[in-house]
């Protein structure tokens, strides 16, 4: 079970205070080895946050243990074709190490499934890296599954294609 102290908020990036905690929490992910495992570069630190303030596609969330930001969710918003509906994406979710095994991640993607719910979305997405199994778990336990539209077909793989040197 969750902290008693727990409380998700939503994340408001004009406020320099919780951007400051929320970049610091995406770092934290980033230098993670399920996250890459080489922090977040210079000109993302000096640019996210801007990018990200006022993009209505973005939905995120902070989990605080009092007042210390332990977790983070990050949300865009896409479109089903097939449902003609929009849809949530979790891009991000961390929780701190040390805070870890508390049902943070739980409370977060309970965020994230209301606020797909408030927005009239079809359906909250995901990826996850195939050797995680911690999060694989914890995706299983919120209700989550591979997707697959017939299984005669097998279920589908998330494929990237980098534009730029990064």
């Amino acid at each position: 079970m969750p902290n008693s102290t727990l409380k998700i908020v939503a994340v408001d990036l004009k406020n320099e205070a919780i951007s400051a905690a929320w970049l610091d929490l995406l770092d934290h992910y980033a230098r993670d080895p399920m996250g890459g495992g080489t922090g977040l570069s210079a000109e993302a630190k000096a640019n996210l946050v801007g990018a990200l303030a006022d993009l209505p596609s973005f939905h995120g969330a902070m989990a605080f243990v009092g007042a210390t930001p332990v977790g983070l969710i990050n949300c865009f918003t896409g479109f089903s074709t097939f449902a003609a509906k929009p849809l949530l994406n979790i891009h991000d979710i961390v929780t701190r190490d040390g805070h870890r095994g508390q049902g943070i991640g739980q409370a977060l993607l309970a965020w994230a499934e209301q606020r797909a719910c408030d927005l009239g979305c079809c359906k909250l997405t995901l990826e996850v890296l195939s050797n995680n199994q911690r999060a694989l778990a914890a995706y299983e336990r919120a209700g989550f599954a591979p997707y697959v539209l017939d299984p005669r077909a097998g279920q589908a793989l998330f494929l990237q294609k980098k534009l730029q040197a990064d």
